[in-house]
């Protein structure tokens, strides 16, 4: 008895998937990264980690309007800012920097077509990075003014 395993989801039998478009998704987990698009779009609606992104985009900004006014808690939430956003930073950067062989291989292997990096995706790299690096410094900045002042100067 022969079992197919069926690794990349058509919308039929008989027809093969739609072709991902790696600067698509790039750009998706830039931009959107942190309630998981770049997932959703990779993987469909019933990604699990994809529902964990929009669960953790929910809690912090919950959290962030529950705890405004208490600077003492809401310290490790700077600090933190979203972790969901930051996975979709980095995971932006593994997407872009996938090798095309390898993108068609995991994403495209019954499409038909091939994946051709251009230099939109050095671009859409180039200010994930700058966005992420600058969120980051610019939350250990307030983080440690909140800790070492009381807040001093906002």
């Amino acid at each position: 008895m022969s079992t197919e395993i069926n690794t990349n989801a058509s919308t039929s039998a008989g027809t093969p998937p739609k072709h991902k478009n790696k600067m698509l998704a790039t750009l998706l987990s830039a931009l959107f990264g942190g309630v998981g698009a770049h997932r959703f779009y990779l993987h469909g609606s019933r990604d699990f980690w994809g529902w964990n992104y929009v669960v953790a985009f929910l809690l912090f900004v919950c959290a962030l309007f529950l705890l405004r006014t208490q600077q003492s808690l809401i310290l490790i939430f700077i600090a933190l800012f979203p972790l969901s956003i930051y996975a979709g930073l980095i995971e932006a950067l593994v997407i872009g920097l996938t090798p095309d062989d390898k993108w068609d291989a995991k994403y495209n292997a019954r499409s038909g077509s091939t994946t051709t990096s251009k230099w939109p995706i050095a671009v859409i790299l180039v200010l994930s990075f700058a966005l992420g690096f600058t969120a980051l410094i610019a939350g250990i900045a307030r983080a440690t003014d909140l800790y070492l002042t009381g807040g001093a100067f906002g």
